[in-house]
């Protein structure tokens, strides 16, 4: 099947959207799809950088299409849905509404994927329109919750054979190698130490101000803070020195593909959100995320401590991670003290979650869109 992704993901860029764009189409390549990327802009990278930061090895045809900022990528959708059909492409694939009505129109079968609520009354209306639409088309959601929520304060129904809940994934083949802390280590020329990691971004409600506090209460732990931008890892670079902090290390942003060796550097992973989750986009994603960090850290075969949030527990469970009170202090530095002293716990909880995690692979997961998608379409 020849399909045509349109995103507006800036590429390259340090976005966790940009990285899911490219692992999907990856993932179709790999299934055996023919996979044309279309996103706004001028070229800026070659295909071996680009399979650098993103930790990609499988290469697809990427079209960067010109537009003109004050058209809101309006004009970008059309000439890409163009490309679309001289290519021709027998089905567009995207997370933007305006493309996927767009396309819907044009006669293209279509795949929408949504990762949060619909920006505004255009949105909602945009969602609607692709919803009662005619032709060909299916709606991937990321979270049961988001489907939840979708379903109750947008007052749509989708019928059951045109939706799909899909999470995030892993691409399981980075992780294939698994190593000790000590060996990755090693390997990265890192201080020798029980060591604590986050990786991802630092928006707000990433619980930054947290592992701050974690630092001070276990000075004999070494915490390493994985990605970031350059402007907000100097900023709390400029924090932890002057709170005289001298177990915390932060990288910067690191390239996709060398993340799981900074993961498996570690004993505890961490993921310390709060009640309020800014995304790269603005908004609130505490109640509908599926974050991709949360299937790396499963496979990197290493403990994930985590916040008690209701969303995570589609795919995080009592058997495959450890839990903390939300925004509670307390409860998370006595689950993390308590991982520290029990090394037998820290393995049972990362071996189930390495198995778990087999599940939801990028190629499993589009192997399921696109079947639906077949079905959907009467194949």
């Amino acid at each position: 099947m020849k399909i045509a992704y349109i995103s507006a993901a800036v590429i390259p860029s340090w976005t966790a959207n940009s990285v899911q764009v490219m692992k999907v189409c990856q993932a179709l390549i790999q299934n055996g799809e023919e996979v044309t990327l279309y996103i706004p802009g001028k070229k800026s990278a070659d295909w071996e950088a680009l399979a650098t930061h993103y930790g990609v090895s499988r290469q697809f045809p990427i079209q960067w299409v010109r537009f003109i900022p004050a058209f809101k990528k309006i004009d970008f959708v059309i000439s890409a849905l163009r490309y679309a059909r001289k290519q021709p492409a027998d089905l567009v694939y995207t997370r933007l509404l305006w493309a996927a009505v767009l396309a819907l129109n044009w006669g293209f079968p279509v795949i929408l994927e949504l990762h949060d609520r619909p920006i505004g009354r255009m949105g909602a209306r945009l969602l609607k329109q692709f919803v009662r639409g005619r032709g060909t088309k299916l709606l991937v959601i990321i979270t049961q919750s988001l489907q939840q929520i979708l379903e109750l304060e947008y007052a749509i129904e989708v019928k059951p054979e045109e939706l799909v809940i899909a999470p995030d994934g892993v691409d399981l083949e980075r992780y294939r190698e698994q190593l000790s802390p000590r060996q990755a280590r090693q390997k990265l020329g890192l201080a020798e130490g029980f060591t604590a990691a986050y990786s991802g971004g630092f928006y707000e409600g990433r619980g930054l101000e947290t592992l701050v506090e974690l630092a001070h209460s276990f000075p004999e732990v070494n915490f390493l803070w994985v990605g970031g931008r350059a402007d907000m890892v100097a900023r709390w670079k400029a924090r932890i020195n002057e709170e005289k902090l001298t177990n915390i290390l932060l990288t910067g942003f690191v390239d996709n593909q060398k993340l799981p060796l900074y993961q498996m550097a570690a004993e505890i992973l961490l993921m310390p959100y709060g009640k309020t989750i800014a995304g790269s986009s603005g908004g609130n994603i505490a109640d509908v995320s599926s974050p991709m960090k949360m299937f790396e850290y499963m496979a990197s075969g290493r403990v994930i401590l985590t916040s008690d949030l209701p969303v995570l527990r589609e795919v995080l469970n009592e058997n495959n991670a450890a839990f903390y009170k939300s925004s509670e202090l307390r409860d998370l530095k006595k689950k993390f003290a308590d991982l520290i002293n029990d090394g037998t716990i820290r393995n049972k909880l990362a071996s189930q979650a390495l198995n778990d995690v087999r599940a939801y692979s990028w190629q499993e997961r589009m192997k399921k869109i696109i079947k639906a998608m077949e079905i959907t379409n009467g194949g």
